[in-house]
């Protein structure tokens, strides 16, 4: 007699029959076809999109094979990565403003997809502007030339701020931006600029927060141009100063410095810059009143600034102290037609290194920047802790 089969095999048995898919060959399950698809940020129908992200376009299961995307009637600069999954605007979007996108993406089975929508960024309430910018545009300057830049008001979001800061030259060159205080940031170059460069600099401020409602809505640019390398050395002991354009020797000056009896009338060894100059500077005592010792309020000619403490290269018909001994109140003095030709030559930014007294510049007493090592200038960036730590 013939056994009646298990129910559990009858029931597997119907099963395959009626509801196993076919195999593929092999005996593998045939893969189902992923359509493409295409995502939008900012979401399309927002009304206060966010600005400093920028917009990105992505492509799952698939690759962009376009992308438009416009701000009113102007086109918005972006790029794909390397797998053009993703394309990324070049920088934030400008605040209060309408944008309007359309991308498409194709799957590897030739499938396609696309996205389309428009949206609004936000409006600040608070809006922040460079307040001014040194050098000058067009300005030709010397080679330790900084550049600083002051906003209107404090910045707190100093990484965002300082990364929307682009320098750049003819001849690539390494420098880092330091920031002094909230409102003042400042960029120096690792080395002295390359003589003649074209350097520019571009604020790309509009979208950026720079504190909590606080955005730029506009972006600024500077170009100027680096002259020839002119370098002084003054030598308060031997009460020398020699300057030296593009490595050859062009003036030798005898000269006078301060007498040191006080702090504030000892010169200050280090680094300077020449910051500026006027023919004639009203100069006075500092902390002292008409009739006090030591008072005096004079007009003095052909004067060229290197620090905030009071200090100038400057003329002084005082020819029987120049090359013997130091007598001023702080200052540099020189006879007066070397000290006119000092005056037409100098640019705003070529150096003049003095030594020989035990006061020492600090780095933000004028324009002391080359004061710090390389190392601890960078310290003062926003973006140091991004760096790698072998570029640190």
């Amino acid at each position: 007699m013939r056994r009646a089969a298990a129910p559990l095999t009858i029931l597997l048995l119907v099963l395959c029959l009626t509801g196993c898919p076919p195999a593929a060959p092999g005996g593998d399950r045939a893969p189902e076809a992923v359509r493409p698809a295409v995502r939008i940020d900012p979401q399309p129908g927002s009304e206060r999109a966010p600005t400093g992200r920028g917009l990105t376009v992505q492509a799952s299961a698939g690759t962009l094979t376009g992308v438009a995307v416009y701000a009113g009637d102007t086109p918005v600069p972006g790029r794909f990565d390397s797998t053009r999954t993703v394309w990324r605007s070049e920088r934030p979007l400008d605040p209060g403003r309408h944008y309007s996108v359309s991308a498409t993406a194709t799957g590897a089975d030739g499938t396609s997809a696309s996205a389309a929508g428009r949206f609004r960024t936000l409006t600040p309430k608070q809006t922040f502007q460079i307040a001014s910018v040194t050098p000058e545009p067009g300005e030709t300057v010397g080679v330790g030339m900084p550049i600083i830049v002051d906003f209107d008001v404090p910045v707190r979001e100093k990484a965002a701020v300082e990364q929307a800061l682009e320098v750049r030259a003819a001849t690539p060159v390494e420098g880092a931006w330091r920031w002094a205080g909230d409102t003042r940031v400042i960029y120096r170059p690792r080395h002295h600029w390359p003589v003649g460069a074209q350097v520019g600099l571009t604020a790309h401020l509009s979208g950026v927060r720079a504190a909590k409602g606080v955005y730029g809505t506009a972006d600024r640019a500077v170009r100027f141009t680096v002259g020839r390398e002119q370098i002084s050395t003054i030598d308060t002991e031997t009460h020398q100063m020699v300057v030296r354009r593009d490595g050859e020797i062009v003036q030798r000056m005898a000269i006078s410095a301060g007498t040191a009896t006080t702090r504030e009338y000892t010169t200050t060894s280090g680094y300077h810059l020449t910051m500026d100059k006027a023919n004639p500077v009203r100069m006075v005592s500092p902390n002292r009143r008409e009739g006090d010792p030591g008072y005096y309020d004079v007009m003095i000619g052909h004067a060229v600034r290197i620090s905030n403490s009071g200090e100038y290269v400057h003329a002084k018909d005082n020819v029987w102290a120049q090359g013997r001994m130091n007598v001023s109140h702080g200052c540099v003095n020189a006879r007066p037609d070397q000290a006119e030709w000092f005056y037409d030559t100098s640019l705003r930014g070529d150096p003049v290194i003095i030594r020989g007294t035990d006061r020492e510049l600090e780095w933000d007493n004028g324009w002391g920047y080359w004061q710090l090592s390389w190392d601890d200038w960078r310290k003062g960036s926003a973006l140091y802790s991004d760096l790698p730590a072998n570029l640190r």
